[in-house]
């Protein structure tokens, strides 16, 4: 999953996408635990993606106030 591509995913989907890729990690993890698991880079692998979608959303988190605080001073 490349960045671009989350960046034009709503917050919605996002927020899904952050919740089952967390989920999958913890089962990767049980996995890795117990020995079941066939490559542990995959969960490298969800680590970053679970890193990228946060990069996301804290971005458009930051976004917004300025974007709230540019309306009132034009309203001013």
């Amino acid at each position: 999953m490349k960045a671009s591509e989350l960046q034009e995913l709503p917050v919605e989907e996002l927020k899904k996408r952050l919740a089952d890729e967390e989920e999958s990690l913890a089962n990767l993890r049980f996995q890795l635990a117990t020995s079941q698991l066939e490559s542990p880079v995959k969960v490298r692998l969800v680590r970053r993606d679970i890193a990228r979608i946060k990069t996301v959303l804290r971005a458009r988190e930051l976004q917004q106030p300025t974007l709230a605080a540019t309306t009132v001073e034009k309203t001013s």
